[in-house]
């Protein structure tokens, strides 16, 4: 099971990692007003992101109720800079992390 845990926690870190570099560089794109839900998107993945891990690093009973949250949230991050990926490499590259996220997050509720 740590084994296991440790495979999730990278990716719930990537994907923070991923959504901090995405909100910081939308904000320095020309149109910032067009990204504006990406970033709100890049934030709210990060933090739920950060919570998970921590409910999983520590065994929390409760993990499994934030695991499917994490899920339905980097999916939905995931879609929108998907849509800017075309054009932003730090788009693209979140929306790659949160894919690789929401997998993890779904795999760890049924395990």
């Amino acid at each position: 099971m740590h084994n296991q845990n440790q495979s999730l926690l990278a990716a719930l870190n990537a994907c923070i990692a991923a959504c901090e570099h995405c909100a910081t560089a939308c904000l320095q794109e020309q149109d910032v007003k067009m990204m504006a839900r990406c970033i709100q998107l890049d934030r709210d993945c990060a933090d739920i992101c950060a919570l998970t891990a921590r409910f999983v690093a520590r065994g929390s009973e409760h993990a499994q109720h934030l695991l499917q949250l994490c899920a339905q949230i980097c999916h939905a991050c995931g879609v929108e800079c998907a849509q800017h990926g075309e054009h932003h490499d730090h788009c693209r590259m979140c929306a790659e992390a949160c894919k690789q996220c929401e997998e993890a997050c779904l795999a760890g509720v049924t395990a």
